[in-house]
């Protein structure tokens, strides 16, 4: 077992106003399966509008923001959860005035 504090992961700008950290990965922590990340969006910062093969689920934190897909936008909030199905396009904004601030649990 392994217990962290997220702050501990090193974190990576993504782009401006959107940092990340992989608080379980495989290289560092032997994670087989998944990779669970922490992104933090700073006020009217969002990740990229992007699609990809794999799934995944998301799990904020606190801030407002929306999800995005080509179905419009989703109001999200502390302890929304987010079910993100493989080939969707979408993103997230961060719509407060504070930073957003989520889980992310990819497949490797």
């Amino acid at each position: 077992m392994i217990v962290k504090k997220y702050q501990d992961a090193k974190p990576s700008q993504e782009m401006p106003g959107v940092v990340k950290r992989e608080v379980v990965n495989k290289p560092d922590d032997g994670a087989p399966h998944f990779c669970m990340r922490v992104f933090d969006l700073e006020p009217g910062a969002a990740t990229p509008y992007h699609t990809h093969a794999w799934e995944h689920e998301v799990y904020i934190l606190e801030g407002n923001g929306v999800a995005v897909s080509e179905k419009g936008e989703t109001p999200v909030s502390r302890d929304s959860v987010v079910f993100v199905p493989g080939e969707e396009i979408h993103c997230f904004k961060n719509t407060s005035k504070k930073n957003l601030r989520f889980i992310c649990v990819i497949p490797y």
